[in-house]
């Protein structure tokens, strides 16, 4: 280990470590645009500059290594003056596009300018104008007019993705980003050329418009897209949520994520769930409480035989919540028929190479561990068998919330239908189930998502990653455990609304709509043409 001194703090720090990382490691603020931990070293913003005692110039932290001895700062004045002409010359051409910008309120350049600025500018040329609005692909837009030309969105494309679609084109202040021709920004990881873009130079097609970022809040969870098991930030408010961004392991997901994988908000908002109970009896839908469900569908799976009974689970639920299910299932129920259901099988053990995997489901390994734990091996064989003979009468489904990863949910459903008794307990809304025009008795019973619950995933390497609850869309939704425990019986407190308090939260939010539209514009989700 190496021995320095940083702004006055001693610190030890590896061979090979540049002045940034220490600084970075340690908490220590320093100004930088083009530098950046997932990427190789550019030197190009002239803004990390620090004093080493011993040497008359200010020299980049981002690209000087740690000697034994060193002495660095940068609060001094010469480093100070150093960073605010870097400044200067970085907004002599930036437009004053703040109001407008999609990036204000996490935009490094107003964050760097307010910590390190703060200046009369000296600069009198007019700015050199670029273009706006460039379309780069299905999923980025770029401004060029606010790109500072840092780079960092041509080394990911070259680095990480290595893709290599982007460039830097032309000279001088007229040098700007773009596409190679007939090579749009169309890959897998495209937005993270987004989250590292330090400005509002590029952004998300998505997300676009959509929300100011200080009406956000965000909680830390772990992705369900895939087995990979990303560790992101979701990011939501009382309208529900908008967006999902990386955050930084280096066990498992490194600085990035899969543009799949921040696709995960979509199912978990209120147009794409079911929101209530319904029961299909007597070739009529009737709308019940989903706890009231849970338990009448316990109550007719207590007077079936053993035999006659079945469950379905996929990959996409907690460690806990299967657990809770399936000792509900052999100890209550006295079943063993416990049935995994695989989506994607022909590409179930895929992998791209950098975080995408084949298998679309977060859990599928805790999943494999609990039916070991209880001695579970049925195949998918016999249930088909078991349907088609009618052995298996009562069927009980916990179905995918991310049913865009199941290609044959529609031919599956259609099999589960052939039960006589069908419970699925699901988050999504189900067409197949509402189309039904059958005999059979059909139960549906409204699942909590993934950033509804607390529990644990097993990505494919078995490392168990916990997570916590991010908020609550769907208030009457169930887990899985809460489902177990009224189907086994026994009660569990859930509060269900009054119609006098619908009533009145009906009342208090509509003259809260009222106020903040006289105030604000918190969120749009109807937006104009690019």
């Amino acid at each position: 280990m190496l021995k320095c001194t940083i702004n006055g703090v001693a610190l030890e720090v590896k061979p090979g470590t540049t002045i940034i990382e220490a600084m970075n490691n340690n908490a220590q603020r320093i100004a930088h645009y083009c530098w950046h931990p997932g990427l190789s070293v550019a030197g190009v913003c002239r803004l990390c500059m620090v004093e080493i005692q011993g040497n008359p110039r200010v020299q980049i932290a981002c690209n000087t290594m740690v000697t034994e001895g060193m002495v660095i700062n940068n609060t001094s004045d010469k480093v100070k003056d150093a960073v605010k002409w870097g400044l200067d010359f970085h907004l002599i051409n930036h437009p004053l596009d703040c109001p407008v910008c999609d990036q204000a309120g996490e935009c490094g350049l107003q964050d760097q300018y307010m910590e390190y600025g703060q200046y009369d500018s000296e600069m009198a040329e007019k700015k050199q104008k670029k273009h706006k609005v460039v379309d780069l692909g299905p999923t980025v837009v770029l401004d060029s007019e606010r790109c500072i030309l840092c780079s960092r969105c041509v080394r990911f494309t070259d680095e990480v993705s290595k893709t290599n679609e982007l460039g830097i084109f032309n000279r001088g202040d007229h040098a700007e980003i773009g596409t190679h021709a007939g090579k749009p920004l169309d890959n897998k990881y495209s937005l993270n050329t987004v989250d590292i873009c330090p400005v509002g130079a590029l952004t998300s097609k998505d997300f676009r418009f959509k929300q100011r970022v200080w009406y956000l809040k965000d909680s830390e969870t772990v992705c369900n897209g895939c087995s990979t098991g990303c560790n992101v930030k979701v990011y939501f408010n009382k309208e529900g949520l908008f967006r999902v961004k990386p955050i930084y392991n280096a066990e498992v997901n490194g600085h990035w994520m899969c543009d799949e994988g921040r696709d995960t908000y979509k199912f978990v908002n209120l147009g794409a769930r079911l929101t209530k109970a319904y029961q299909f009896v007597s070739g009529t839908w009737i709308e019940n409480y989903a706890g009231a469900a849970a338990k009448v569908a316990g109550a007719n799976l207590k007077s079936a035989k053993a035999e006659e009974i079945g469950l379905v689970l996929t990959g996409q639920h907690t460690v806990e919540e299967y657990e809770s299910i399936v000792s509900t299932f052999v100890n209550t129920f006295k079943t063993k028929n416990i049935f995994h259901w695989v989506n994607n099988k022909e590409s179930f053990e895929s992998f791209d190479g950098i975080l995408l995997r084949g298998d679309k489901n977060p859990n599928t390994k805790g999943l494999l561990q609990v039916l070991e734990k209880h001695g579970i091996n049925a195949s998918w064989s016999q249930l088909e068998e078991g349907l088609k003979s009618k052995k298996i009468k009562h069927l009980v489904v916990a179905g995918p919330e991310n049913t865009f990863v199941y290609p044959d949910l529609e031919q599956k459903m259609q099999l589960f239908l052939t039960a006589e008794n069908l419970v699925v307990l699901t988050a999504a809304k189900t067409p197949a189930l509402e189309a039904y025009k059958g005999s059979n008795k059909i139960t549906a019973i409204p699942l909590k998502t993934y950033i509804e619950k607390d529990g644990t995933f097993i990505n494919f390497q078995g490392r168990a990653q916990k997570f916590k609850k991010a908020t609550t869309v769907v208030s009457e939704a169930l887990t899985l455990s809460d489902a177990a425990t009224l189907m086994a019986g026994q009660d569990l407190q859930l509060h269900v609304a009054s119609p006098r308090e619908v009533l009145v939260a009906e009342h208090i939010r509509a003259d809260q709509v009222h106020l903040e539209s006289r105030t604000k514009n918190e969120f749009v989700f109807n937006r104009g043409r690019l």
